[in-house]
């Protein structure tokens, strides 16, 4: 279902999740919730500036992608985000939210319906961009480590394109937690507290 084009600083971890009823009637548990803030307890894993450098090497490698600015990892973005109140989504892009914040690894989270296979994890090619919000903005991401289907990057570790994203009607999705080598572990831990979140809110999740 997937395959995994070769990188010497990538660590992927790859799971499907199942939702007992499309995502507009599978609200996010208040357990789930209290994981938004940026002071949570209960997170097993805590970012640091180790990580973040870790994460920033993962993404800047291959010469062409620079992960600063507005082009910064998607789990720095949640930082920021949470610093000022981040809100809830739906279940699937909660838990998602949850991990990346807490545990510094960025992770996409993908609608199966709305990607067309084959799929492949490698580096986008130089001057590709897409539209990642309603708004229509877009996002380089050329030399970018990315999820690819048969119409090209659709996902990534700053930001997921707008029409793989998940939406009320989401039923099945993919989440791509993406790891470092230089951070041995870390990926698997994270994959496996995000799998209890999603857990907590009915779901199922199997590996990929």
């Amino acid at each position: 279902m997937l395959t995994v084009a070769p990188h010497p600083l990538l660590e992927l971890v790859a799971f499907v999740t199942t939702f007992p009823r499309p995502l507009g009637a599978c609200p996010s548990p208040p357990t789930l919730l209290a994981g938004l803030a940026l002071e949570f307890a209960d997170a097993p894993l805590r970012s640091d500036d180790g990580v973040r450098a870790a994460v920033r090497d993962l993404l800047r490698h291959g010469g062409l992608f620079k992960p600063t600015g507005r082009s910064k990892p998607a789990s720095e973005y949640l930082i920021k985000a949470a610093s000022e109140g981040l809100q809830a989504i739906n279940a699937a892009v909660d838990a998602c939210n949850v991990a990346s914040l807490h545990s510094g690894l960025p992770i996409s989270v993908v609608d199966l319906a709305l990607v067309v296979p084959p799929l492949r994890v490698e580096l986008a090619p130089a001057g590709f961009a897409y539209v990642f919000n309603r708004s229509g903005q877009e996002i380089a991401v050329g030399g970018l480590l990315s999820l690819c289907d048969a119409q090209g990057p659709c996902a990534g570790p700053v930001k997921d394109s707008q029409r793989t994203k998940t939406n009320a009607d989401t039923t099945r999705t993919l989440s791509l937690v993406w790891g470092s080598v230089a951070l041995p572990g870390r990926a698997a831990a994270t994959a496996s507290w995000y799998r209890e979140l999603l857990h907590s809110a009915g779901a199922s999740t199997a590996d990929l």
